[in-house]
């Protein structure tokens, strides 16, 4: 796990006059990298100008540890919100900078890795993939739309249904908000019975984008949600392993 105690030392670049595009200072991006074209808020170009890091054999050791970080990092209470279910809490993730950044990046790395081109938009539901679904969006160069619960987003909607454990609820997208033949990417925290996940993607196809798949941070294995989505599924963890 990384620390998470912060230098404020300030490093100075070196004086040499050597730094050029091909060797910028050390404290500017260095404009040859797609990889850091995204973290601009820039499009890579093609998928054939993918930077070596997301192309090479390492890619599957890095994310590993990056995923190790985070399973970590994750706490379970048992008996919540009812007796019988140990509710995994991602929250730490988020309260250190330091874990959220490997978030961000296990997630970048799996989409750029997996998609012959980024998507144009990423899409998070309601209500805790807002929480890191802007982040990826903007370090893959990406729109960001959010599905909401029923009667939460102004002017015309499209609606679409799923069953919860008590009933029937309902999912929102603006009727603008994704445009035909875009590719879209939907996001959140965790896959359970997979019904909510299945709402979001049926919405991106009534309005015309191009379904990629779907990323999720946890997974309830013994749930099968995946069975419900007909888009590929990636999780970065799995569970419940009683920690």
């Amino acid at each position: 796990m990384p620390p998470t105690t912060h230098d404020n030392t300030i490093a100075k670049p070196p004086t040499k006059p050597s730094a050029t595009a091909e060797h910028p200072p050390l404290q500017k991006p260095d404009p040859t990298l797609e990889s850091n074209n995204a973290r601009e808020g820039r499009l890579p170009s093609t998928a054939s100008s993918r930077a070596p890091e997301f192309t090479s054999p390492a890619i599957s050791s890095e994310l590993n540890l990056l995923t190790t970080r985070l399973r970590g990092s994750l706490r379970q209470f048992e008996d919540f919100p009812s007796p019988g279910i140990i509710f995994e809490d991602i929250f730490p993730i988020f309260a250190d900078c330091a874990l959220h950044g490997t978030l961000i990046r296990a997630l970048e790395l799996h989409v750029l890795q997996a998609y012959e081109q980024p998507p144009d938009v990423v899409v998070g539901l309601d209500a805790r993939g807002f929480l890191f679904g802007p982040s990826l969006a903007l370090r893959l160069g990406a729109g960001f739309v959010p599905v909401r619960k029923r009667g939460k987003l102004p002017g015309k909607c499209e609606t679409a249904s799923f069953v919860k454990e008590y009933g029937e609820d309902y999912f929102q997208m603006q009727s603008d908000a994704v445009k035909r033949g875009q590719k879209v990417l939907v996001v959140d925290d965790i896959i359970a019975t997979g019904g909510s996940a299945a709402a979001a993607g049926s919405l991106v196809k009534k309005l015309g984008g191009e379904l990629l798949g779907y990323v999720f941070i946890l997974e309830l294995d013994f749930l099968q949600g995946r069975a419900k989505l007909d888009a590929p599924v990636y999780t970065l963890l799995s569970s419940q392993a009683k920690s």
